[in-house]
């Protein structure tokens, strides 16, 4: 499988789009004065105790007090309680864990005012970003993640992940994590580190460290609340955690930060650095690699397949409800055969469409009706087959009596909405627009007034992709005859969202020229 990862950033948001053999499977937004990102550790101060919910309120510098509920804390509460207090006051000088005297675990089924205060100070962990009216849930079971392996304060546990399913290699892995790891640190081996060897595991070790002592000086005299070690950017987190040999091209429309990606691949994977390059087109990155076609097409209520079955997916307060329809283009002399065909075809759209809306919670699923126990089996093989793909923790429950197939998927942060349908900003709603062959004359008229006030200025047009192809076509073109009129070249640069009359220009910084 080819992966592609399409990044276009602007001064605002950096958009990633990741495809998988050309097909968009995951659409990641992140705006660049965001600041919350799970995984964000804080030092942050107890606002309230909820006993009723068995849970707190912390204030982490958000609008919004963040919610840790007990099942967050962790075992090993009373440890991490009193690192915190004591890296602040001083009283613990160093940040490694050999002489720390680790305290009594708490127990599952303990009360929030049992073993916390109002006012304490506590280190936390950013679970999930701020969803809808609800501010940011925490962890206090801390984990600074690398791309080999995740290291847990406070444990003594070696776990390694179960995708490595060789079991020669994960009690080698074992052996090499037990050997290296420091003491009073859990470590979690990652998939990506199968077959690498101790010195890769090693060095990766001393990186995660030396964030874990970059906490440590920064609790020394804190003031709740303060964030201390700031998660990844985006772009690096996703490529950390799904980089693989399969990567075969990363393509950023700015210069920084292509140099910061390579930066980044330098670090972990050397070899990979030469799959960055920079998009220097006229044409948007996402436009140029299919991307803004493919989110058009992905979004919105329906989704439709190459066969023309489609799915219909609707959003309520506690649950997501996909239908799969066969629409009206399913012919076969067995019926049995072609639906199994349709809910199958569906099955790998349904696990896309999870990724890349990411949508989280409970998702009832209603697949086309099939009698035969052997079919059902074999769609239920496949949606999991299609889901194993997904990051995200998800179950996959069997097909009920009545149909129905039920999955829960973990949610981390909002879902991604776009609204695919284009609202007429030109006839606000009337259903009219002022005659569409009359543009060209507009553009003109525009475009004689701005010559003449910006003599030496270079001017780029912005058009709807039909109107582009018009202004460039016979010979001479008007493209053609506006640089005989104006002894200028006007640049012609299509854009799939505008409208069919909406036009832009701008100028040689690609400042646009406002005319009104």
């Amino acid at each position: 499988m080819e992966k592609e990862l399409v990044i276009n950033s602007t001064p605002t948001e950096v958009e990633i789009a990741l495809l998988e053999d050309s097909k968009l499977v995951e659409l990641h937004h992140q705006k660049t004065n965001n600041n919350f990102t799970v995984g964000d550790i804080f030092v942050g101060r107890i606002k309230r105790l909820m006993p009723g919910l068995n849970a707190a309120f912390v204030d982490i510098g958000h609008k919004k007090d963040a919610f840790l509920h007990y099942t967050d804390l962790g075992p090993k509460l009373r440890s991490l309680l009193k690192y915190t207090q004591g890296a602040m006051n001083g009283g613990i000088p160093t940040h490694t864990l050999d002489n720390f005297e680790m305290e009594p675990d708490i127990i599952k089924t303990g009360k929030i005012d049992q073993v916390l205060n109002k006012k304490q100070p506590i280190l936390v962990q950013v679970l999930k970003e701020p969803i809808s009216t609800k501010g940011p849930r925490l962890s206090c079971e801390l984990t600074l993640p690398g791309r080999y392996l995740v290291l847990t304060p406070f444990s003594n546990v070696v776990a390694v992940s179960k995708k490595v399913s060789n079991s020669e290699e994960r009690k080698r892995l074992q052996l090499l994590v037990e050997s290296i790891r420091p003491k009073n640190f859990g470590v979690i081996v990652r998939t990506a580190a199968e077959g690498k060897k101790v010195a890769d595991l090693h060095e990766e070790m001393l990186l995660i460290m030396k964030k874990w002592e970059d906490i440590h000086s920064q609790l020394n005299k804190a003031k709740p609340p303060l964030k201390l070690l700031s998660e990844l950017d985006k772009t690096s987190s996703i490529l950390r955690d799904i980089l693989s040999d399969s990567f075969n091209r990363i393509v950023v429309n700015d210069k920084q930060l292509y140099q910061n990606i390579r930066n980044f691949l330098e670090s972990i994977s050397p070899d990979q650095v030469n799959i960055v390059s920079q998009h220097r087109g006229n044409r948007p990155v996402f436009d140029a690699y299919g991307v803004t076609k493919q989110i058009k097409m992905s979004f919105g209520k329906t989704a439709t397949m190459p066969s023309g079955a489609y799915l219909v997916i609707e959003h309520t307060e506690a649950m997501h409800v996909i239908d799969v329809n066969s629409g009206h283009k399913m012919a076969s002399n067995n019926q049995e055969e072609a639906v199994l065909k349709v809910n199958l075809e569906a099955a790998e759209e349904i696990a896309r469409q999870l990724r890349l809306r990411d949508i989280g919670g409970i998702i009832i699923i209603d697949f086309i009706d099939m009698r035969k126990a052997e079919h059902r089996k074999e769609l239920l093989k496949e949606v999991r087959t299609h889901m194993k793909k997904d990051r995200a923790q998800h179950t996959v429950l069997p097909l009920s009596k009545f149909g129905l197939m039920q999955i829960t998927r973990q949610r981390v942060r909002p879902e991604v909405k776009i609204d695919t349908a284009e609202v007429c900003p030109t006839c606000e709603g009337t259903g009219t627009i002022n005659a569409s062959i009359l543009v060209t004359d507009e553009i003109e008229r525009d475009l004689n007034f701005i010559v003449q006030s910006r003599p030496k200025s270079k001017i780029k047009l912005l058009v709807h992709p039909f109107i582009e192809a018009y202004l460039r076509r016979g010979w001479p073109s008007l493209q053609m005859r506006w640089y005989m009129t104006f002894y200028k070249w006007i640049r012609i640069q299509p854009n799939n969202d505008f409208h069919l009359t909406q036009y832009k220009f701008y100028d040689g910084n690609d400042d646009e020229i406002r005319l009104n």
